[in-house]
Formats: structure tokens, C-alpha cells, sequence
């Protein structure tokens, strides 16, 4: 199965950063999977929403399912349906292992700090180049979301900032929940266009 690495650029496909070519829009839909990932999206949150006990959890990862499938070259796949459940599976997997990597690693240097300093419990702080990288990218998250049209901003604000769900938001800013998707995919396009995974 293919799962490239790949960003988005911008809502009716061109070059990114990288030099990957996205899809274009055109007038009769949109990239074989992209259509396909649309017509089930509220299945496939479904799906996941039951594996991850969240409504948040996945609403983000079927968000990255399209983030994936966005960059890919259009191709010719027997079972469009089949692909982004799987690809939605793998990528679960990869987040769970990686949380119980994240979670093994702190736990062992939180030991392995709290013997070293007398069994006081430290802080550890980021090197000085890595904060400075991190706070430049974020200032730049920043600036691009400051940039969205104000509806986009909003949804924006409310789903990944607030941690509403897409329901959720649409309740609150009294648009239906198809609205609030899509402003959350053209939010993160321009995010990724500008400032990349």
C-alpha cells in the first residue's frame, strides 16, 4: 500500500514546498480517492470514532487520512473504499504505537532523571536551537491562520484550538457540520502549503 508523505497546496491543487504535485480540482469533482473519502467521511469517523473511544481522535485522524490521500498521483485502485480504511488503520496503529513509545521514553527518563537528582522530581527544558525552530514554525501556524477568511479562522479556532468537535462547532457557529469540514480542510491545506508537515 502506498502512504506518501506528502503536503498540500493550496485548495484547487499546484506545486508545493517540496515539489509534489497535487491534484487539481476540475469541474466534474475532484481526484478519484478525495471523492471517495468525501462521499464516506461520516463513515469512516464512525468507524474510528468506535477503535479510539473519541470523537476527536477521529475527526483527526480521518482529517490526516485526507492529508494523506490529497498528495498522491491519481491511480487506478480496485477498492478506493477498502484503501482509506486501511490507510486509516495504519495510521491508527503507527499513532498508538508511537504514543506507547512516547509514553515508555518518558516514563523511563523521568526514573532515570528523578534517581540521578536525589529522587527529586526535574524539568527538563529544550535545547535553545530546537525552541527557537519550534517558536518560528508556530509564530508561522500563527500567522497563516490570522490570515484565513474569518469563517475558516473560526472553525479553525473552535475544532483544533478548543478541541470541539466538528458537531460541536457547527452548533456553535450555527452552520451545518459539512460547512464546518470543509473550513477545516481548507484551514489545513493553507497550513501545510505555507508551512508544511
Amino acid at each position: 500500500m502506498k502512504s506518501g508523505r506528502s503536503r498540500i497546496a493550496g485548495a484547487v491543487g499546484g506545486a508545493t514546498a517540496a515539489g509534489v504535485l497535487v491534484p487539481a480540482l476540475d469541474e466534474r469533482g475532484s481526484h478519484p480517492l478525495i471523492a471517495v473519502y468525501l462521499a464516506r467521511r461520516v463513515e469512516l469517523v464512525r468507524y474510528f470514532r468506535i477503535r479510539l473511544r473519541s470523537e476527536a481522535a477521529a475527526e483527526d485522524l480521518v482529517q490526516d487520512i485526507y492529508v494523506k490521500i490529497a498528495g498522491l498521483a491519481p491511480e487506478d485502485i480496485g477498492n478506493p473504499a477498502a484503501y482509506l480504511y486501511r490507510l486509516g488503520t495504519n495510521l491508527m496503529l503507527d499513532r498508538i504505537k508511537q504514543q506507547t513509545r512516547s509514553a515508555r521514553r518518558d516514563a523511563d527518563w523521568r526514573e532515570t532523571e528523578t534517581m540521578s537528582a536525589g529522587g527529586e522530581d526535574i524539568a527538563q527544558t529544550p535545547p535553545a536551537d530546537e525552541a527557537l525552530a519550534a517558536r518560528q514554525r508556530l509564530d508561522r501556524i500563527i500567522e497563516t491562520v490570522n490570515e484565513l477568511p474569518p469563517q475558516v479562522k473560526e472553525a479553525f479556532r473552535l475544532h483544533k484550538l478548543e478541541g470541539l468537535s466538528h458537531a460541536e462547532t457547527a452548533k456553535a457557529m450555527g452552520i451545518s457540520r459539512s460547512s464546518v469540514e470543509k473550513h477545516i480542510m481548507a484551514s489545513l491545506r493553507r497550513v501545510l502549503a505555507k508551512v508544511g508537515r
